[in-house]
């Protein structure tokens, strides 16, 4: 496995010096190479082979689509943690860590979209239309906002890995980390607990330009993981334009054309000889068509019958209800009707007379049929306008005998509550 940094670039830079002997921490002993001048000196060779096994890890999970957190929030190691991280376009905190900070992510993703609102409210100038104060403390939650989260605001998860430098100052980042079960790597001094760190880089992580370069190597895993997916990406489509790919995939599906079976092809022998008569019927509900074109022959159609129906004549009483279902129609009562159809009858009755007086003989019947169409053509038609007239002259009586029947109902009302009154003043 060839390394990733070189030996000299690590002495150079001043990451094999450790803390002082009495303030070591016994649990790093694996990790010393000697003492001199009561200094520790750490081992570089596990250096070199740790942070080769570190930078993998971070390759691999930056090439999954993963997010690594830069957290250093000493001086020596703010600004090289903000520089390398935004090069490397990762989240990083470089101020306090809040407490909380992936443990309660709800709140913390409500405080940036908060932040994100009050920068909308200052550059739309929405700002200036409150109070000077109300300003100034929009503006004060705002730059204390951009400084604990703007490492954090383009960041929608919890992240996949932590990258710590000097854990002892960021226990509080480890603690949450080994709750949620998120692997830390750590720049681990002599000074420095190394049991709850999953993946310990020993160096010194005082110094800057040891943090730098260790730091710089981890986003330079971070950028190789993610050149990796494009590189990966690129491939894939180029494979899929080929035209072995498209003939590996094979042919599109396409939907089948529904074909209509016979009962032969769906049913059973068994089933089939039950339907046996559903032929015949389908056979002949095949020739009703026939029949139809003999039905429909020209010499059915015959000139004579128009005539014969035009040439009959039709009663005088049918001549009357014709008009007074056409009245019905514009919206007639039935008792109307009854009394147009109760005088009809009266006319009738009174013309018929003459005819009830005369002998039973059969020549008198004889005459008297030869006259009843002459006296039915004689009389004269009644139209729709003069049933109408009838109507409104009958409608025009009731309602004269409905107010006639209502003014003696209220004068009787009126003379029985006088009556009630002057009784009450009599026993008054």
């Amino acid at each position: 496995m060839s390394s990733i940094v070189s030996m000299k670039s690590l002495l150079e830079s001043g990451v094999h010096f450790g803390h002082r002997t009495n303030k070591w921490n016994p649990l790093m002993r694996p990790y010393i190479f000697t003492e001199r001048n009561g200094i520790h000196i750490i081992d570089l060779q596990q250096t070199v082979k740790l942070l080769t096994t570190a930078y993998n890890l971070v390759r691999d999970t930056a090439a999954q689509g993963g997010s690594v957190m830069f957290v250093g929030t000493k001086r020596q190691a703010q600004e090289t943690i903000a520089e390398e991280a935004i090069r490397c376009g990762m989240p990083y905190v470089t101020e306090r860590w809040l407490g909380g900070m992936i443990t309660n992510w709800t709140t913390m993703f409500n405080r940036i979209q908060e932040m994100e609102k009050l920068e909308r409210m200052r550059d739309s100038g929405e700002i200036h239309r409150l109070t000077k104060k109300e300003g100034l403390l929009i503006e004060r939650d705002i730059k204390r906002l951009q400084t604990r989260l703007t490492g954090v605001r383009n960041m929608k998860h919890v992240p996949d890995l932590l990258f710590i430098v000097d854990v002892v100052r960021e226990h509080t980042a480890v603690h949450e980390a080994n709750l949620l079960g998120i692997p830390v790597i750590a720049l681990v001094d002599t000074n420095c607990d190394p049991r709850q760190i999953d993946y310990v880089i020993p160096s010194n992580d005082d110094a800057i330009r040891a943090i730098k370069l260790l730091v710089g190597k981890i986003a330079d895993a971070v950028i190789e993981g993610k050149t990796m997916v494009k590189d990966d990406d690129k491939v894939e489509a180029a494979v899929a334009e080929t035209p072995a790919a498209r003939v590996a995939a094979g042919a599109r599906p396409r939907f089948e054309e529904e074909v209509e079976l016979e009962d032969t092809d769906l049913l059973g022998a068994s089933t089939l000889a039950k339907l046996g008569p559903k032929p015949e019927l389908e056979t002949a509900t095949e020739e009703e068509p026939e029949a139809k074109v003999t039905k429909e022959e020209p010499e059915v159609k015959t000139a004579d019958v128009e005539p014969e129906v035009k040439a009959t004549e039709v009663e005088p009483e049918a001549e009357v209800l014709v008009p007074l279902a056409a009245a019905d129609k514009k919206g007639i009562t039935e008792e109307t009707l009854e009394v147009i159809e109760e005088e009809v009858e009266k006319k009738v009755a009174g013309k018929a007379k003459p005819a009830k007086k005369a002998d039973d003989d059969e020549p008198v019947v004889a005459k008297l049929e030869e006259e009843k169409p002459a006296t039915k053509a004689k009389r004269p038609k009644k139209t729709v306008k003069d049933v109408v007239e009838d109507i409104g002259d009958i409608a025009e009586d009731i309602v004269d005998d409905v107010k006639e029947k209502v003014e003696d109902v209220v004068e009787d009302i009126k003379d029985k509550l006088e009556d009630i009154v002057e009784n009450d003043d009599d026993k008054k």
